[in-house]
């Protein structure tokens, strides 16, 4: 295993070691570009997760402020394995996929109100189909 080396931007390498190749600090990925703070909204089982970042962007037509989100695909290298909730920074680096071009670099911190909203969601969408399942019983039962 090979010592973290330094990415040229002020970050603090990971603890763990790990042999991915496409880690920025063990393998051999160069970043570059744009650095991106987000939450981790969605993570899968192999080396991949969901950023989301929200800005402001100010219209100046209704002079109002509009809230726009954005989600990307990066790239969760085993040494930072960023869980569901934590807040990450991103940069970007070579095209990894058809639809990553950003490899996180750094664990900020664990957002604990991200988990509440996940849970929420999930439980608002086997209440609606629950309502569902309801109506459709009650629709067999007429005919």
């Amino acid at each position: 295993m090979v010592e973290a080396k330094k990415l040229g931007i002020d970050v603090k390498p990971p603890k763990d070691k790990c042999d991915d190749v496409k880690c920025p600090f063990h393998g051999e990925l160069k970043v570059r570009g744009r650095t991106i703070k987000g939450f981790i909204v969605s993570r899968d089982i192999h080396t991949s997760a969901t950023l989301e970042t929200e800005k402001m962007n100010y219209v100046k037509k209704y002079e109002r402020h509009l809230k726009k989100r954005m989600k990307l695909r990066v790239h969760n290298p085993h040494c930072i394995n960023a869980q569901v909730g934590d807040e990450v920074k991103a940069m970007e680096c070579r095209p990894l996929s058809k639809t990553k071009h950003f490899v996180i670099v750094e664990k900020c911190r664990h957002d604990i109100f991200v988990e509440q909203k996940i849970k929420e969601i999930e439980e608002e969408k086997k209440a609606k189909k629950g309502n569902n399942d309801n109506k459709n019983n009650q629709e067999d039962k007429k005919e």
